[in-house]
C-alpha cells in the first residue's frame, strides 16, 4: 500500500505501473484562478439572490469575464437521467431566469415532460460560480416573439430553421435551410416561430460560490420551500 506522495509500484521492467498519460501531464500544468480573486462577505449579502446575481453579473462583465450571460442548463432526460447544454441568459428578474429556445427540440420536450431545471455559471476571471434549481414556466407566445425579434437578424433566421436537435441527414440540407431562413428574415422582421419558446426558472435555491487560493470558498445557498416564501440563507462548507 503507497501513501501519498510514495513512487508508484514499478513492473518487472521497472516502468511505472501507471504513468502519467501526456494527457494528463497537460492537464495537470493548468492553473487555477491565475488572478487576484476579489473577496466576498456572505454577512452583507441581500436577503433574495436576484440583486447579488446582478451584482457579480455586473462585476465578471467588468472583470472582462468571456460570455458571462453563458450559462449550463441542466434538464430530466427521457430515460430519467441527467442532460445538460450550454445555453444564453435572456433575462433575470423578479419572475426568474430566462432562456430560450424551441418547444420542439431535445431541451423543450424534456422541459415539457419534467418542468424543472438547474442553471450553473462559471466566471474564472473572478473564481464565482452561480448554481439555481427550481421550476419552470413558459411565457406568452407573443413575449417569446417579442424577444427574438429584439435580437439579431442571425438569431431570427436560426429560429425560423427550426427542426433543433432532429436528425441531419447531410450539411448541405443545412446550408439550403438556412440561406432561405435567412432570406426570410430580411424580408420578414417580424416573421413567427411558432415553437421558439420563452422560459422562466422560477428559483428555488440560488448558491453563490467566491474562490479562494488558500480553497477556503465561500458558499453561500439561498433555499425556499415555495415561490411565495422568504428566502433562508446559510453557509455551506467547500
Amino acid at each position: 500500500m503507497t501513501t501519498s506522495g510514495s513512487p508508484r509500484p514499478a513492473d518487472p521492467q521497472g516502468h511505472s505501473a501507471h504513468p502519467a498519460s501526456e494527457f494528463q501531464k497537460l492537464l495537470r500544468a493548468q492553473r487555477v484562478w491565475d488572478v487576484e480573486l476579489p473577496g466576498f462577505d456572505p454577512a452583507a449579502a441581500p436577503a433574495a439572490p436576484l440583486p447579488l446575481f446582478r451584482t457579480w453579473f455586473a462585476e465578471a462583465v467588468g472583470a472582462g469575464q468571456a460570455e458571462p450571460h453563458t450559462m449550463g442548463l441542466a434538464t430530466v432526460a427521457e430515460d430519467g437521467g441527467p442532460d445538460v447544454r450550454t445555453v444564453m441568459l435572456h433575462d433575470a428578474d423578479e419572475r426568474g431566469w430566462h432562456f430560450a429556445s424551441h418547444a420542439s427540440s431535445r431541451k423543450g420536450r424534456q422541459l415539457a415532460a419534467r418542468p424543472e431545471a438547474a442553471l450553473h455559471f462559471y466566471w474564472a476571471s473572478q473564481g464565482r460560480q452561480i448554481r439555481i434549481r427550481g421550476r419552470i414556466t413558459t411565457a406568452p407566445h407573443a413575449e417569446s416573439l417579442a424577444g427574438l425579434h429584439a435580437r439579431s437578424t442571425g438569431a431570427l433566421a436560426a429560429a425560423l430553421v427550426g427542426r433543433q436537435s432532429e436528425v441531419l441527414d447531410s450539411y448541405e440540407e443545412l446550408e439550403r435551410s438556412s440561406s432561405a431562413a435567412w432570406d426570410r428574415a430580411q424580408a420578414e422582421p417580424d416573421a413567427d416561430a411558432p415553437t421558439w419558446t420563452l422560459y422562466v426558472l422560477e428559483p428555488l435555491e440560488a448558491e453563490f460560490f467566491q474562490g479562494d487560493a488558500r480553497r477556503r470558498h465561500v458558499r453561500l445557498r439561498y433555499r425556499r420551500a415555495r415561490a411565495d416564501q422568504a428566502w433562508t440563507r446559510e453557509l455551506l462548507w467547500p
